[in-house]
């Protein structure tokens, strides 16, 4: 499982090493989470001024792109070698997301070379991979809603 380790940190803090998190997809061979990754933000609208007696609207000479902020859902697991220590670390993950750096999450993709600062919105969609009534090795996943309000790119 070394093969896990550093390839995002959240805050400093490597996401596997510390809650046996890790990046996953919805099936095998998916790219959820590269394509929510690499999607670029929509452009914020130019203002222009529609003046009833010309024809169109007319804009500035120099139009400055501008990024909107955008929504980044991301598909994670976390693995635990029992159902303690899975239930532990789920809860400090998802309590981390949630509070951050007063609010603020700094994700970093070392092998995209990526940092993007980001905040928790929503986690719509837990599915269990083991049954918790069960004593043993443990794993679930679920995603997460982020909002970057000032987009990487």
């Amino acid at each position: 499982m070394e093969a896990l380790e550093g390839l995002v940190t959240i805050n400093g803090a490597d996401i596997w090493k510390e809650y046996g998190a890790f990046l996953t997809e919805e099936k095998k061979g998916g790219r959820e989470n590269l394509t929510t990754i690499m999607t670029p933000s929509k452009a914020k609208a130019h203002v222009g001024v529609d003046i009833r007696e010309r024809d169109g609207v007319k804009y500035s000479d120099t139009l400055e792109v501008r990024n909107q902020e955008r929504e980044v859902t991301l598909h994670f697991a976390i693995f635990a070698p029992t159902r303690r220590e899975w239930l532990a670390r789920y809860r400090a993950f998802i309590t981390m997301l949630k509070q951050g750096d007063g609010g603020w999450l700094t994700f970093s993709f070392p092998s995209l070379d990526m940092t993007m600062r980001m905040f928790y919105v929503s986690c719509p969609g837990y599915r269990p991979l083991t049954y918790l009534w069960n004593e043993g090795v443990h794993a679930g996943r679920f995603k997460v809603t982020f909002k970057e309000p000032e987009p990487t790119f």
